[in-house]
């Protein structure tokens, strides 16, 4: 069995994330999504726990980071081609995210990325067949 990982995420209103990333084509999985915290499904190995910022206080003693502020995390996700990099950055942008940066071209890799609601950052990136971190 292939290892799974969820990204837990706090988010300032579960409602208006959830509609956002609906609008990237994202769905989600009413099993685990009520009215604290929401099931994202990336991919059959890959989820992302949109939750409450009263909801994810509950998992740490920390304070929460201020993402629009300051950068706790990078959540970076591969693409199957430069178009869909630019389709999805295009789509977070009309539903009301941002961009932070330029497109990186590096030949073998292309990547941009978007700020969601609550100022996360998401990359995407394309990669030439063959061009992979495993090597």
């Amino acid at each position: 069995m292939a290892a799974q990982i969820f990204v837990n995420l706090p988010v300032k209103n579960l409602n208006q994330s959830v509609a956002f990333f609906i609008k990237l084509g994202y769905v989600f999985n009413p099993q685990f999504t009520d009215e604290t915290a929401a099931c994202m499904i990336v991919s059959d190995d890959i989820f992302v726990m949109l939750l409450t910022e009263d909801k994810f206080k509950t998992f740490t003693p920390k304070a929460i980071c201020d993402a629009t502020k300051s950068t706790e995390v990078l959540v970076c996700l591969s693409s199957e081609s430069r178009k869909e990099v630019d389709e999805m950055v295009r789509k977070a942008v009309a539903a009301g995210g941002t961009t932070y940066n330029e497109p990186q071209d590096h030949g073998f890799m292309y990547g941009h990325g978007f700020q969601d609601l609550d100022g996360h950052i998401w990359e995407l990136v394309y990669m030439e067949p063959g061009a992979t971190c495993q090597d």
